[in-house]
């Protein structure tokens, strides 16, 4: 019995404010709408996102069309590079991802590691498999999560993968049982 994960990593959004509250700009609403029209007619059997907003709102139109709620998850959120609630800079970000992917463990004080990161989210995944098994489910997140959650059945989801990733960016992962068959890029923009 095949299960379809549709990973749908988060539009565009606003560089400025608390870091769990940013909304999408007019660009990431727009893109968000064209996800929505793309999946529109398929039947999922759930829409599930990151607590934080922008993931909310990038899978939202879809949990509209389906006439359901998008469960919000906490383990799904992004991952915690440190104490503080603010975004981190493009300049801070880089060096950290690097390094964060050559030494898993790694982390700054108050945050947690690609490792810690990976095995809360891929726990709620192999979750999200035996509840749903043989149906379609939406999962909102964001970027590193995506990558890690991936990372987990394949060495190639790495930082170039990260990356290389769009906003928003649709995957489709294919299990059998808890075990990962297939990947495509169902949508991605430049």
């Amino acid at each position: 019995m095949k299960t379809f994960i549709y990973m749908v990593r988060h539009g565009y959004s606003l560089i400025e404010g608390n870091e769990r509250r940013r909304a999408l700009t007019e660009k990431g609403a727009a893109d968000a709408k064209v996800i929505a029209d793309l999946l529109h007619g398929e039947s999922f059997a759930a829409v599930i996102s990151s607590p934080y907003e922008r993931s909310i709102l990038t899978v939202q139109q879809i949990a509209q069309q389906l006439g359901k709620e998008v469960i919000i998850v906490q383990d799904l959120k992004e991952r915690v590079f440190s104490k503080e609630d603010g975004r981190i800079s493009d300049k801070e970000l880089f060096p950290l991802l690097n390094r964060s992917f050559s030494e898993p463990t790694f982390a700054l004080k108050g945050g947690e590691s690609n490792a810690d990161c990976q095995k809360r989210a891929v726990k709620f995944l192999k979750e999200v498999l035996n509840t749903y098994q043989g149906q379609k489910v939406v999962i909102g997140t964001h970027g590193c999560v995506m990558t890690l959650i991936m990372r987990n059945y394949a060495s190639k989801y790495d930082l170039n993968f990260l990356l290389q990733l769009s906003k928003p960016d649709l995957y489709v992962m294919e299990f059998s049982g808890q075990e990962l068959v297939m990947v495509n890029r169902v949508w991605g923009v430049s």
